[in-house]
């Protein structure tokens, strides 16, 4: 490539190596084994967030569930936001997944006549999410893997930083992208570029994501002129560890765990979770919606119920009553966990927990088989919003989603790369301009004013009080201003490390230029929706509002950095909206 600019080329691109990416990459040499494959991944991808976690993956399986109930569960979890048509294709396929996985290594826990072990989940009405013990990312992230590696065609660019994605006339034809370890700016063109690169949780200060999950995929997606779809929807999980913000997975409440005040009192059977009775059944109330249990949390905060510590207010989840036995065979990394991070054995202590953000409803928008409105490039995972989440994600169905989506974007982005014409000229001018930028702004412009850390830190505060499981107009409106503050600080930003190998300050101040644009996305669709519906609660516009709001949102980016926010329909095909319920 002209102006010393390094080139590699392949037919189809994949951005990430989760669960996700590895999906799409196996679809892809499943589908065309002619295809040039390759995966370019931040972190080695045993190292990807997949592989975090815990409960399990959602799939009809038992003989007293069907694929109608499952549906139902997630499209009145999403409070009716879902895309009906996405969620009809994602549950029809997600038992067929997950089968598949196991034929390539996923060990599933069983039940004692050898049939798949199912377990009860938050805001599912049946038993139908499969399990591995309570590391259930890590081995089905262990059998993507290691199954990608039969594949000759999947060639693997470990430690690469996308930057950029090169875009000419409403077409991607690839990446610009730094190797962590030389320092070495490439670009890697490719006929069809699939972002699978995860949430965006690090834009928050409390939150179960690694570090890793700074919105890479969505900024890169945004800036290159594809909209971003339902961002106002940031789910809390009701049990994080309030420390580090480590997931106590749903699995503890799956399995008879209590959630309990300072006081010791089953404090949710107070609360209105969407169920059909005034009088919860004590026995499943912990397993109301993530969304409804974030809120009860904070209505025992506000009546002074909850008990104190160093990182603010707590409750505590109860597993005692469950017996060593049990935690050790279903929940041995939940025992882990607490021992190693907070000193505790839940086989004989309570546990100290509070809501922690978990999850990204939105994303890159798409359509059912992963293609955004940009020619050329596909999303799937939690950077894309297909949307079978909605307002609110159910628990476990994240996992499938990976792969159920994962695979269909692999095959979407396969069929386009067969029939693509070759990369135009001006992409080379594209890279040259990126290789430029990333050398006289970021590597070559020497200490700043301003401090990466300090403007993440005032990033992070200002979305948890603005974004945060209850919100107002005026709270996300100046919280707005203040992000546009931030942006204009980060010009100020410098590196004093102008090392070429492993230069994490590099990395951190790209990555804190993408995780601004999102917190910008959050806010300005937040301020949009003027109604309470799932994980988007406006004290001020206290009711869900289907006349105005049942509807996604879209942010696009304009020209000059600002965005603009159009509304875009929700696909219903059987379902009208209605009341939302749990355990009906």
């Amino acid at each position: 490539m002209s102006d010393g600019v390094m080139r590699a080329a392949h037919d189809v691109l994949i951005v990430g190596g989760g669960g996700a990416g590895l999906r799409a990459a196996i679809a892809i040499a499943e589908t065309d084994p002619r295809l040039d494959v390759a995966v370019i991944s931040k972190v080695y991808p045993m190292r990807s967030h997949t592989v975090s976690a815990e409960g399990g993956a959602a799939g009809v399986i038992a003989d007293d569930d069907s694929l109608d109930e499952h549906c139902y569960d997630t499209v009145s979890g999403s409070d009716w936001l879902g895309d009906q048509d996405a969620i009809e294709a994602f549950v029809r396929e997600a038992p067929e997944e997950l089968l598949q996985l196991e034929h390539w290594g996923c060990p599933w826990s069983r039940r004692p006549d050898g049939r798949i072990a199912v377990r009860a989940f938050g805001g599912m009405k049946k038993m139908r999410t499969w399990f591995a013990a309570d590391k259930t990312g890590f081995h089905m992230l262990h059998a993507l893997f290691q199954t990608s590696l039969k594949y000759n065609e999947v060639r693997r660019y470990d430690e690469e930083f996308v930057t950029r994605l090169l875009v000419d006339d409403g077409r991607v034809h690839g990446v610009v992208a730094i190797g962590l370890m030389t320092g070495r700016i490439q670009a890697v063109t490719a006929k069809a570029v699939v972002l699978c690169t995860g949430g965006c949780g690090k834009v928050f200060p409390f939150t179960t994501n690694a570090n890793i999950n700074t919105g890479d995929g969505m900024a890169l997606a945004y800036r290159a002129g594809a909209p971003l779809k339902d961002m106002e929807f940031v789910q809390y999980h009701p049990t994080g560890l309030p420390f580090t913000g480590i997931l106590i997975t749903e699995a503890a409440r799956a399995e008879g765990g209590w959630l309990l005040n300072k006081d010791g009192y089953r404090y949710l059977q107070d609360y209105d979770l969407g169920k059909p009775s005034p009088t919860p059944e004590l026995r499943s109330m912990e397993l109301g919606p993530r969304d409804r249990l974030s809120q009860a949390f904070v209505h025992e905060v506000e009546k002074g119920r909850t008990a104190d510590s160093p990182y603010g207010p707590i409750v505590h989840l109860d597993l005692r009553h469950l017996g060593e036995k049990l935690i050790d065979t279903k929940l041995p990394f939940v025992r882990e966990l607490c021992l190693k991070y907070e000193r505790i054995d839940p086989v004989h202590e309570l546990v100290p927990v509070r809501p922690v953000v978990h999850y990204m409803m939105g994303g890159v928008h798409t359509d059912i088989d992963g293609a955004t409105p940009l020619g050329g490039l596909y999303a799937a995972g939690e950077t894309a919003c297909v949307s079978i989440n909605g307002a609110n994600r159910l628990g476990s169905n994240s996992l499938p989603e990976l792969l159920v989506f994962g695979s269909r974007a692999g095959r979407a982005a396969a069929e386009y790369a067969s029939a693509a014409g070759s990369t135009p000229a001006v992409v080379e001018a594209q890279a040259a301009d990126e290789v430029r930028r990333l050398e006289r702004d970021l590597l070559g412009k020497g200490p700043g004013t301003e401090s990466i850390a300090a403007i993440r830190d005032d990033m992070q505060a200002t979305m948890e009080e603005a974004a945060g499981i209850f919100r107002t107009g005026p709270a996300m409106a100046k919280g707005a201003d203040t992000l546009a503050e931030l942006q204009e600080r980060v010009g100020n930003v410098g590196l004093a490390d102008m090392s070429r190998s492993f230069n994490t300050e590099l990395l951190a101040a790209l990555e804190l230029a993408n995780m601004l644009d999102i917190s910008e996305c959050i806010l300005e669709a937040g301020m949009q929706r003027e109604e309470s519906r799932g994980a988007h609660q406006r004290t001020d516009f206290p009711a869900r509002d289907d006349e105005r709001f049942l509807t996604h949102l879209l942010v696009h980016r304009n020209p000059d950095g600002t965005s603009q926010v159009e509304h875009f329909p929700v696909t219903i095909t059987r379902w009208p909206p209605g009341e939302r319920v749990y355990g009906r």
